[in-house]
C-alpha cells in the first residue's frame, strides 16, 4: 500500500489543492493527515490562500481515502463539518514487525515518546520541520508542513511505500529517503 503523509494544512486552500494534486500524481492509495487541517493557530500568520471552507470541501470530496489524527488546532466543531474522522489522538500502522505510531506531536513527541516496540517509528507533524532521526530505540519522522514550513524547509509531504519513507516538495521533487 502506498501512503501519502502530510501535516499542517492550516486552512490553506492553495496548498491543499497542491497536496491533492500530488496525491493524484503519486497514485497513492491513502492520505494520512497528521492534524491541523483548518485553523492557522494563534502563533502562525494566515497562510497563503486561507479559506477553511474550501479546504473542507476539498478534503470531504476525498473522504474515502483519508485517515487523520487530531492536531492541536482541531476542535469538535471541525468534526461537524468534515465527513471523515479527525478526532483520534493517534493511529497505529503495522509495518512488518515494527509499528508506526502516527500522531500530531503536541502530546506524544520526540521528547515524550509513547512506548513502542524496538525499531518502530514515531511519526508526527506539529513542528512544521521535516525530520528523520533516532528516538527512543526507534525513529522519529516528520513530513514537515504543507502550508507553513519552518526553519527554511520546503512545503511538502512524505510517501510511505513498503518500508521506505520519501520526503517530497509539493511539486513532487524527492529530497530525502529513509528505509527501515
Amino acid at each position: 500500500m502506498k501512503w501519502l503523509i502530510a501535516s499542517d494544512i492550516h486552512g490553506s486552500a492553495t496548498y491543499c489543492r497542491q497536496l491533492l494534486d500530488a496525491f493524484d500524481r503519486e497514485g497513492a492509495d491513502a492520505l494520512l493527515l497528521l492534524g491541523d487541517l483548518l485553523y492557522h493557530g494563534p502563533r502562525n500568520d494566515l497562510p497563503e490562500g486561507y479559506a477553511p471552507k474550501t479546504v473542507i470541501d476539498l478534503l470531504n470530496a476525498r473522504r474515502e481515502k483519508i485517515f487523520c489524527v487530531r492536531g492541536n488546532c482541531e476542535a469538535e466543531v471541525d468534526q461537524m463539518v468534515l465527513t471523515f474522522p479527525v478526532l483520534a489522538d493517534y493511529m497505529l500502522l503495522p509495518l512488518g514487525d515494527r509499528m508506526v505510531y502516527a500522531t500530531h506531536g503536541h502530546h506524544a513527541s520526540e521528547t515524550n515518546p509513547p512506548p513502542l516496540p524496538q525499531g518502530s517509528v514515531l511519526l508526527h507533524g506539529h513542528t512544521h520541520v521535516p525530520a528523520c532521526r533516532e528516538c527512543a530505540g526507534g525513529w522519529y519522522l516528520n513530513p514537515g508542513s504543507v502550508s507553513i514550513p519552518k526553519e527554511g524547509s520546503p512545503r511538502g509531504y512524505m510517501i510511505l511505500e513498503n518500508t521506505t519513507f520519501t520526503w517530497k516538495t509539493l511539486a513532487g521533487e524527492a529530497w530525502k529517503e529513509f528505509t527501515l
